[in-house]
């Protein structure tokens, strides 16, 4: 079974704000749900090994965005 643990990044360190299997849940999860968030990121966990890890939310939508106004 996967577990997710989902990290909130401030200028002032991290935060543990979900630790669970609910994947849906993850992946709705934006950096502007949780206060002062700068940008949130996902460890995947499987059998007691860190299996992946990305980022989610809205900070690195942003991210994407001005990378494909430079390129146009």
């Amino acid at each position: 079974m996967k577990t997710f643990v989902v990290l909130s990044f401030t200028e002032d360190g991290m935060e543990n704000v979900y630790v669970g299997d609910d994947e849906e849940k993850v992946l709705a999860l934006n950096a502007e749900d949780f206060e002062n968030c700068d940008a949130l990121f996902v460890e995947v966990w499987e059998d007691g090994e860190k299996t992946d890890d990305y980022r989610v939310g809205a900070y690195g939508e942003d991210e994407e965005d001005e990378e494909d106004e430079a390129v146009n």
